[in-house]
């Protein structure tokens, strides 16, 4: 919620489960839940989309959310927490935007455009569909499967 504080001039929407009990600042719109169905949607409504990965996936590293994707392939402008290993899936400034702070969050938001914000999003979705459809990690799981029988 810093990134709104520190922005009270723009409004952010805010999707998922979890915040209606919290204190929310006057700018940031609460939607609830968002459904599957509407997920391409709301990722490419803003001008960026802001994702923080859950503590325990964070700590452990290379294992983006599914939100991570499903962001990219909407083509949208993705803001997201740092964790480790994020260079392997998006290079971080070209295909994604990286902030360890509210305040970072605030910052991109400054300076970011529509046109960047989409260049963002449309290079993102190109690596998602270069290297990480539901096509990629079947072929990456069958290779997996044959290098055990093998072994």
């Amino acid at each position: 919620m810093r990134a709104a504080e520190l922005l009270p001039q723009k409004k952010f929407l805010l999707g998922g489960n979890g915040w209606h009990d919290k204190s929310l600042p006057p700018n940031v719109r609460n939607l609830g839940h968002v459904y599957t169905a509407d997920h391409n949607a709301f990722n490419c409504s803003p001008l960026a989309v802001l994702n923080i990965s859950r503590e325990s996936m964070a700590r452990y590293g290379f294992s983006p959310a599914t939100r991570v994707f499903e962001a990219a392939g909407a083509g949208a402008c993705l803001i997201t927490d740092a964790w480790e290993e994020i260079e392997e899936f998006f290079e971080p400034n070209e295909k994604l935007l990286v902030a360890r702070s509210g305040a970072e969050v605030a910052e991109h938001l400054e300076n970011l455009t529509p046109a960047r914000a989409r260049e963002i999003g449309e290079a993102a979705f190109r690596r998602v569909l270069a290297e990480h459809t539901y096509a990629h990690r079947a072929a990456q799981f069958e290779e997996i499967l044959e290098g055990a029988a093998v072994a």
